[in-house]
């Protein structure tokens, strides 16, 4: 899986990525949002969920206690939060099969953890903390 490296600086900016790369999803796509915690996984997920016109950023937050948030009314999106599941078998029982097998976008933060449960085509997004405002981004799996 070819990966091609993007930086932002701000927040505004790793929005606006999210945003841009939305444009570029197909209609189904699960999507793993690699990186530490304050990586700015959410951040970009917020420009994704903007991007399909699925709801406004300051709408989106982190599902880390629901685990599974739904925006969008003609075109679904699924963020999911892994950061407090433990087991493969814990997170196959929130019914993310059934979700992958919709025509949706399903952004997965810590899904890293559960590689066996993704399928092959899964786009991967990876998020480094370079600085307070600095982002490295490597995007892997989506096509040119």
């Amino acid at each position: 899986m070819s990966a091609r490296a993007y930086r932002t600086h701000s927040e505004e900016e790793t929005v606006a990525f999210g945003e841009a790369l939305a444009a570029r999803l197909p209609a189904r796509a699960t999507i793993l949002l690699i990186g530490n915690l304050g990586a700015g996984k959410t951040t970009l997920a917020k420009g994704i969920v903007k991007g399909l016109g699925a709801a406004d950023p300051e709408e989106v937050s982190s599902p880390t206690f629901t685990l599974i948030h739904e925006y969008g009314e003609d075109r679904k999106v699924y963020h999911v939060d892994l950061y407090r599941i433990e087991r493969p078998r814990e997170a196959a029982s929130l019914g993310l099969e059934e979700l992958l097998e919709r025509d949706s976008v399903v952004l997965i933060e810590w899904g890293e953890r559960f590689p066996e449960l993704w399928p092959a085509d899964r786009i991967e997004i990876r998020l480094d903390r370079i600085d307070d405002d600095t982002r490295e981004i490597l995007v892997a799996g989506l096509a040119e």
